[in-house]
């Protein structure tokens, strides 16, 4: 009998249409550390308190073709070694490229892989590359997670040279937070090697192997947190200087020195960014000491990623314009075309050019101009008298009052002034409708930081968040404004365009509505959004609950994804 695990989050059945199938290109999202297409085990440091365990099952002897679960085709062995195997495969039910590790039912480690792979699939964080599934079928145990056609490797990025200050910043930004919120969770990676690191094309930084490489290495350490903070370090080490801060040689890199110890980033490359290079130097082993200043060591990713929001912000570099070649007269244009050239002489000439002759110098000229002069005060004058003759019509026509016959009931005879939807409320607080999606992200929506959002899990074959029992009926933001209020507009920043959305009302007297039927009253109809929701109402609804309803997602890569960035409702208290 199979065992299947509930790893494969945000999947659903698939008993409709079968999506178009997905061009697997060359990639390199395995999701194992590869160095040439071989595994990079050698080069990585020991540390304190890490042990390897050894294993001498053999990896099983598949190949290409080769089918698991009547679903995953094996296409391309990628790894081999230590008793595992990994491929890049193809998804015949959903028909899109995935990776697979897979290992016999009875290697030493098969059970803390599979107690990985699925403690990491429940994480559903987007910085880090998905597990998908987790299965031990036919004495064998195999891990599916997603490959990232459009994705490069830290590893092929050091190779053409160091990287930006920019870049460099973003890369140690964006991995410390990732790995302060896997560590929040009880997570650690211990292998953040440069080929666990990849870049998108969009320039967002992702994470593979969380929790599943090491236990396939059979890596522990008795201190994770200090591990993966020391790996980050290193990241950053040889994103500055294209150096691996080891006397050993590792990854393509050349390492540092023998026997002059770990040496700050500038000391090996000139023009390192001296911030960042600090920041290097406090995350890795070295108790904090730098020689400029004595700053606390980083022992955390959560240290690591509030010392990295402490720096200031490196901007992108300032694109570079290429001026425009000086522009060169033709022959035709220097009037030399069709010229036999001296000998000696270059084609192209700079030939003097005659000023041209004063314009309308002549008896027909000065009459054209006169006449051109007359026609333009015939035409000023004309116009004067035709508004002069509109203001004293208008004048007429008002009443013995003197205002204007046309002015509308209950106004005056200025032009009303046009009043908006209100100010903001405040609001109290928000939640999820139904609590099963993201709970913990919905104050993000009223923080007033549009960077960050509410975002759904990215859901697979429907966008109805995936048919999923516990969100039929969709999901969406509660918001609390603390007391019955009028509420008369609505602004919605959306995370992504092509949501399907509605906004509800609760009524007045409701308290703690938790289901769609508790919102009686209805602020926009349901229909596909735009990134920003903006509505205005003519009659103000008195409620204190309002619902941003989201009940279909647009798609986002190979799923369906959608979320709101923030919120903010208008009307008065009164």
């Amino acid at each position: 009998m199979a065992e299947r695990s509930t790893a494969a989050v945000d999947v659903a059945d698939n008993d409709g249409d079968e999506p178009s199938a997905a061009q697997a290109a060359k990639a390199t999202s395995d999701g194992v550390d590869t160095q040439n297409g071989r595994a990079a085990d050698g080069p990585m440091p020991d540390k304190d308190g890490e042990r390897t365990n050894t294993a001498s099952t053999a990896a099983p002897e598949l190949h290409s073709g080769h089918k698991l679960a009547r679903r995953y085709r094996l296409e391309e062995c990628v790894t081999r070694v230590d008793g595992f195997s990994s491929w890049r495969a193809m998804d015949e039910k959903l028909r899109r490229a995935v990776g697979v590790h897979l290992m016999p039912a009875d290697h030493a480690r098969a059970r803390s892989v599979l107690a990985a792979a699925r403690s990491s699939a429940l994480l559903g964080d987007p910085r880090f590359v998905q597990v998908l599934d987790a299965v031990e079928e036919n004495d064998l145990v195999y891990v599916v997670h997603e490959w990232l056609p459009d994705a490069t490797e830290l590893t092929a990025l050091l190779a053409a040279g160091p990287l930006e200050p920019h870049e460099a910043y973003q890369l140690v930004s964006q991995v410390s937070q990732a790995m302060a919120a896997a560590h929040r969770e009880g997570l650690a990676h211990l292998r953040l090697t440069p080929s666990a690191i990849l870049r998108t094309s969009t320039g967002q930084w992702r994470i593979r192997g969380l929790a599943v490489n090491a236990a396939l290495r059979g890596i522990t350490s008795e201190t994770p947190q200090r591990a993966d903070t020391e790996a980050i370090g290193a990241l950053l080490y040889a994103a500055l200087t294209q150096r691996w801060p080891y006397e050993s040689d590792a990854y393509g890199l050349a390492g540092l020195p023998k026997g002059v110890g770990l040496i700050a980033p500038d000391q090996v490359r000139a023009g390192v960014h001296r911030g960042l290079g600090e920041l290097a130097m406090r995350a890795l082993a070295n108790d904090g000491a730098t020689a400029s200043r004595q700053e606390p060591a980083c022992t955390t990713p959560e240290e690591l990623s509030k010392a990295v929001a402490a720096m200031p912000r490196i901007r992108p570099p300032e694109p570079a314009f290429t001026a425009p070649p000086e522009y060169q007269h033709t022959t035709y244009q220097q009037g030399s075309y069709g010229r036999t050239t001296p000998i000696g002489v270059t084609a192209v000439q700079s030939l003097p050019v005659a000023p041209p002759p004063p314009p309308l110098q002549s008896r027909t000229g000065r009459a054209l101009k006169w006449g051109v002069a007359a026609l333009l005060i015939a035409a000023l004058g004309l116009g004067s008298w035709q508004l002069a003759d509109t203001l004293l019509e208008r004048g007429t026509q008002k009443g013995n009052s003197g205002t204007s016959n046309n002015t509308k009931p209950g106004t005056t005879g200025d032009d009303p002034k046009e009043t908006g939807p209100g100010e903001p409320l405040k609001i109290q607080g928000v939640s999820v409708i139904g609590g099963s999606v993201k709970p913990a992200l919905a104050p993000k929506t009223i923080d007033g930081d549009h960077e960050t959002a509410w975002i759904t899990p990215e859901y697979y074959n429907y966008a109805n968040f995936g048919r999923l029992e516990q969100e039929n009926n969709g999901s969406g933001i509660i918001v609390d404004l603390g007391e019955v209020k009028d509420v008369s507009g609505l602004e919605v920043d959306m995370y992504v365009a092509g949501q399907t959305v509605e906004v509800l009302a609760a009524a007045p007297d409701a308290t703690n509505p938790g289901t769609v039927g508790a919102f009686g009253q209805q602020i926009t109809k349901l229909e596909r959004t735009d990134k920003k929701l903006q509505t205005t109402l003519e009659k103000p609804v008195r409620t204190r609950y309002v619902l941003i309803h989201v009940t279909e997602l647009p798609a986002s890569g190979g799923g369906y994804r959608g979320g709101i960035n923030e919120i903010k409702v208008l009307g008065s208290a009164s």
